[in-house]
């Protein structure tokens, strides 16, 4: 799943891959907004974002699309 994370004054934004589903990433960012903590995800390969919740715009939720590449056939 795909995960975009704009943070305030910073014209570009965060993306990862994330293997937590949708519910996991919504509940991590309302427990980190309800604590004014820090927002904390793992990415795919086992890294950890961690992201100051004050500093947070906006998270976007989406789930991954596997586009076809090279020469395809429909």
């Amino acid at each position: 799943m795909e995960v975009k994370i704009g943070v305030q004054q910073s014209p570009r934004e965060l993306v990862l891959e994330s293997a937590q589903t949708p519910a996991e990433v919504e509940q991590a960012v309302t427990d980190a907004l309800a604590k004014d903590g820090v927002l904390t995800l793992t990415d795919e390969k086992g890294r950890k974002v961690i992201i100051p919740i004050a500093k947070v715009a906006y998270v976007e939720i989406a789930e991954a699309s596997h586009r076809p590449f090279g020469f395809t056939t429909r």
